[in-house]
């Protein structure tokens, strides 16, 4: 039986010590904030000056990774002679996909007695995060290449991800809304609740005034596809500069569903390169539900 390695990107939003624990290689996006070009190290210290930067008005741009960037990272994992079972963020959030994709062709040219799975995920975030946890755990189980990659192939749909926008101008400012919607919306307090579907789009699926009520309803809509018991690889929160709401939100999500109760739900911070989109405040819930059902 080969030996075999989980990679994924820097935006699976996971703890650079969950990371170097479980030995998973990461590449990573990056980030422009005042001319100067930033590494996604998965530390806090990066997130937190992101925060603190849109938080003063900067708008960062971001950039997708390079089929070269890519090849490199590949050739480097098959050089250890160990197979790849890879997943990114979906492809209808990012054109990188095709130059992993490119990547991968041809770095399989150059080493035919490897092997590399690349998991299109339709997950994005916190949603990635979890659908790399379960595949890590089933290796570390002892699950083989063949096995884990199936795993994934027939189970990645059932990672739902629910996230609220606080502030429609990151949305505007990134090109996503037009500058009187984000204006109106804005004046009115309104903010949209989005979702993942099952081709990876993220589409709103309801928009509601006031923050407050915005997260009541962001747990409510969990209803209809949450699973009947949890355990902490399976649901997570991921908040952007709001660590005393995203824990206020996690005790409203435990206390409206019974299955929550006692699960050590995580809470993890946003990414620099996803929060360049939706801004600080953005709170999202993410977890290994029945299916995707917008």
């Amino acid at each position: 039986m080969s030996d075999y390695i989980i990679a994924t990107s820097s935006t699976a939003d996971l703890p650079k010590e969950y990371l170097e624990e479980h030995h998973i290689p990461v590449i990573s996006y990056t980030f422009t904030l005042d001319g100067q070009v930033y590494i996604d190290d998965c530390t806090e210290d990066t997130k937190r000056l992101l925060f603190k930067a849109m938080r003063e008005g900067k708008m960062p741009n971001t950039s997708q990774i390079s089929e070269y960037a890519y090849y490199e990272f590949f050739k480097n994992l098959l050089e250890q002679g160990k197979d790849i079972i890879f997943t990114d963020m979906s492809r209808a959030i990012s054109n990188s996909i095709v130059n992993a994709e490119s990547a991968i062709e041809e770095v399989c040219r150059e080493f035919p007695e490897r092997r590399i799975h690349f998991i299109d995920s339709y997950c994005i975030t916190a949603g990635l995060n979890l659908l790399v946890r379960q595949l890590v755990n089933r290796k570390e189980a002892g699950a083989t290449f063949e096995e884990v990659a199936a795993w994934g192939e027939e189970h990645k749909l059932e990672f739902i991800h629910r996230f609220m926008v606080d502030d429609l101008q990151w949305l505007r400012r990134g090109g996503r809304l037009s500058n009187a919607s984000a204006i109106v919306g804005s004046l009115l307090s309104i903010k949209p609740l989005l979702y993942v579907c099952n081709d990876g789009k993220l589409i709103a699926f309801n928009k509601i005034r006031g923050r407050k009520r915005c997260l009541h309803e962001l747990i409510l809509s969990c209803k209809d596809d949450l699973a009947d018991c949890y355990t902490g690889d399976d649901i997570t929160i991921i908040e952007a500069d709001d660590y005393e709401d995203a824990v206020k939100f996690r005790q409203d999500l435990q206390d409206t569903y019974p299955q929550l109760k006692d699960v050590d739900i995580p809470i993890m911070t946003l990414g620099p390169v996803i929060a360049a989109h939706v801004g600080p405040g953005f709170i999202a819930v993410a977890y290994h539900g029945k299916k995707r059902i917008l």
